[in-house]
């Protein structure tokens, strides 16, 4: 049984505490899911107005930030839509506890608080004690790290990730083992953690610490699609087991015929790939599906990129 302390909010004044919910320049750092939703499609009005999780409704919806927010009603969008910032959770809606360590974890909505007007949401109860144990310490160690994060982590709100029919990013493999282990293992459904909309499986929880302090570091480049593909203004499925690490990025390939492709001049391919990727995000996100058809025209020809 949840305790009673979940739905209650806690409203704090924190001395000097001013929370971070902006990107520096153009980028933004979001937690939502496969869908695209943020809070799991909780409404985040209803925190304020109701003092407990709500689940919204997704035919009352809102884009802010490249994340979608549910409402429980009209009204409550209309709240949202008037003043975004004040109803947005705070740190992107990621877990406090671990911005406050640096890291990017998942939530769990009934793990709430409003501190200083800024809602703040934890992963579970360990990270709750954590957190409350000393709160204006962790207050000012989260503000002072979600900026590095953003700057690390952010991206320009799109977003366009290949995954299986479970939301999980390269077929469950844990992508910190390309880098420790030379080789792809597959991970831990237990042992999970979300970014830009998908979920990484680890082998231990090491590996997931590891991810979660600079996920864009270890998660594959041009969200896990064929990096050939990219090279020639296409998106196409990938092969998780069809890799190789350039420049200290992560490349899968659709088949062994891509990566011998890509591999005729993988710094030039690489080159080509990073310059065309942004445009496929563009035209690609958000679409119910972006896979190009192999002998189709490629979005270079369309949008006559160079």
């Amino acid at each position: 049984m949840k305790q009673t302390l979940f739905s209650l909010v806690a409203v704090l004044s924190l001395a000097g505490a001013v929370f971070a919910d902006h990107a520096p320049g153009n980028k933004v750092l979001v937690l939502k899911n496969k869908d695209g939703v943020a809070i799991q499609g909780y409404d985040p009005v209803a925190y304020f107005t109701d003092n407990k999780p709500v689940k919204g409704n997704p035919k009352i919806s809102s884009d802010y930030e490249g994340a979608k927010y549910f409402f429980a009603s009209a009204e409550h969008k209309t709240m949202f839509d008037a003043a975004p910032a004040k109803y947005a959770p705070a740190f992107g809606g990621y877990c406090g506890y671990a911005a406050s360590i640096d890291r990017l974890s998942t939530i769990s909505p009934e793990w709430f608080q409003i501190i200083n007007g800024q809602l703040i949401l934890q992963h579970n109860q360990k990270a709750w004690d954590k957190w409350n144990a000393d709160l204006e310490g962790n207050v000012k160690k989260a503000n002072a790290n979600w900026p590095g994060l953003i700057a690390r982590n952010g991206t320009g709100g799109k977003t366009l990730v290949f995954l299986n029919k479970k939301g999980v990013a390269l077929d469950g493999y844990d992508p910190i083992s390309y880098f420790a282990d030379g080789k792809p293992m597959k991970g831990n459904p237990e042992i999970q953690s979300p970014y830009e909309g998908a979920i990484y499986h680890f082998v231990s929880q090491e590996h997931r610490e590891t991810f979660e302090k600079s996920p864009s570091k270890y998660a594959p480049a041009y969200g896990g699609y064929c990096g050939y593909a990219a090279s020639i203004g296409k998106v196409r499925p990938a092969d998780p087991l069809a890799w190789s690490i350039v420049d200290g990025r992560l490349i899968v390939q659709h088949t062994k015929t891509a990566s011998e492709l890509w591999n005729k001049d993988a710094p030039g391919s690489k080159a080509k790939a990073d310059k065309y990727w942004p445009h496929l995000v563009e035209a690609k996100a958000g679409k119910k599906d972006p896979i190009d058809s192999l002998l189709g025209r490629s979005m270079l020809d369309l949008a006559k990129i160079n």
